[in-house]
């Protein structure tokens, strides 16, 4: 997702939608609720799997990350 719609979606107040995906099932899938999760100097947003009691992790900038925890 462009940095721009993330800005512009957390300027409206709405909850931010991102794409994950789970390398278990091999699908895509959209979550609302997630987790900005810190590790070795790299962030990620955490989500749990749709298909099981997994997390999938998606790779974020400093940039996104600092959007997001706000």
């Amino acid at each position: 997702m462009a940095q721009t719609q993330i800005a512009n979606s957390l300027a409206e107040g709405g909850t931010m939608e991102m794409e994950f995906y789970d390398v278990k099932s091999k699908k895509k899938f959209k979550a609302t609720s997630f987790t900005v999760k810190e590790r070795k100097g790299r962030f990620f947003a955490v989500a749990k799997s749709l298909s099981g009691p997994h997390e999938c992790w998606r790779v974020l900038s400093k940039e996104q990350a600092q959007k997001l925890k706000k």
